[in-house]
């Protein structure tokens, strides 16, 4: 590609490619996993600090109370974070998963088209040998002889 053309998108050819875009992606999630730790950090500090400001005449949860907004904003921003970081991996699995199924799909369309030809000509069944003649039936014929008793005739039974 080159750089001049007005089109040229340095991230179309990492999304032509699931492994480079799975790589490119956790190269984002490590930088914001980094980004979490410090911003982990930052959220004890400041309510370590702001639980320990007391104005004169508090009582003891006064300075608690003051700290909860701050200390919710920092939590809601540390839980989008890790959202955003699990749905990062989710769609490197799913941009895999996705090429995956176009490989997929050409061989199981070929698949169907050979099942529907197989149903619409089914293969010829050949006939099946004439049964044998009841004079000429072997003495250990297996399964081919009486099926009950009363079925014996002339035979003995055991």
């Amino acid at each position: 590609m080159d750089s001049n053309d007005p089109n040229y998108s340095p991230l179309r050819d990492v999304a032509q490619s699931p492994e480079a875009t799975a790589r490119y992606l956790a190269d984002v999630q490590r930088v914001l996993l980094d980004i979490g730790k410090n911003l982990e950090t930052l959220a004890l500090e400041t309510r370590v600090h702001l639980r320990g400001t007391n104005v004169e005449g508090d009582r003891w949860y006064h300075a608690r109370l003051r700290a909860m907004p701050v200390e919710k904003a920092l939590g809601n921003v540390l839980r989008n974070l890790n959202n955003l970081t699990e749905g990062l991996e989710k769609s490197a699995y799913k941009r895999r998963a996705h090429d995956e199924s176009v490989v997929n799909t050409a061989k199981d369309r070929k698949e169907r088209e050979i099942e529907r030809q197989r149903k619409k000509n089914p293969p010829t069944l050949q006939a099946a040998p004439p049964p044998p003649q009841q004079g000429a039936q072997n003495q250990n014929s297996g399964y081919g002889g009486p099926t009950s008793i009363y079925d014996l005739g002339k035979r003995e039974s055991a």
